[in-house]
């Protein structure tokens, strides 16, 4: 589907990242796959600290085709694991965070996904299909750039529509 996706979309979500970490030849190879402008936003889940700088490295071969990475958090809050992951990063890359338990609520100054008011970027994920027309209308209306956007995978594959009707929405031709 890659080559599938990246003929008619700018970015792709890469939520096998979140299973297993793909080999360094796999990162290059999606990499060398897509056009320039295309971007990966791969998921990073927080499990073991040890893990964030390996993590980090594997997905800095995807070069300037690195999009933000979403960071997956599904522990109780714990601001040393969170000073420890920000300080791993370097200012350029860009990350969302996926908080899974309420005692995140209220941690600020940090890219939360779904978060409408986000800055300097929003990471919205529609997880709900199927979509109608009106509902696409209305995440359209809310959406303002820089926006990532991605829809959940069904079995049926009308991912790409939604994603390709929403595009249209957000860029109107003429």
């Amino acid at each position: 589907f890659l080559r599938y996706y990246a003929e008619r979309f700018d970015t792709v979500e890469l939520n096998t990242t979140g299973y297993r970490l793909p080999s360094e030849e796999q990162f290059k190879r999606w990499a060398e796959a897509v056009p320039d402008g295309f971007e990966f936003a791969p998921k990073m889940p927080i499990i073991r600290l040890d893990r964030i700088g390996p993590f980090l490295e594997r997905v800095r071969l995807l070069g300037d085709r690195l999009g933000p990475i979403r960071v997956v958090v599904q522990s109780p809050r714990d601001d040393g694991m969170l000073s420890y992951l920000l300080g791993s990063l370097d200012e350029d890359v860009r990350v969302a965070f996926d908080f899974r338990d309420e005692s995140w609520k209220d941690v600020g100054d940090v890219v939360r996904v779904d978060d409408l008011e986000a800055e300097p970027f929003r990471y919205i994920r529609l997880r709900e299909p199927p979509y109608t027309d009106d509902e696409l209308r209305d995440a359209a209306a809310r959406l303002r750039p820089p926006a990532y956007v991605y829809l959940r995978h069904e079995d049926e594959p009308t991912a790409p529509a939604y994603a390709q009707r929403l595009r249209e929405l957000l860029h109107p031709r003429g």
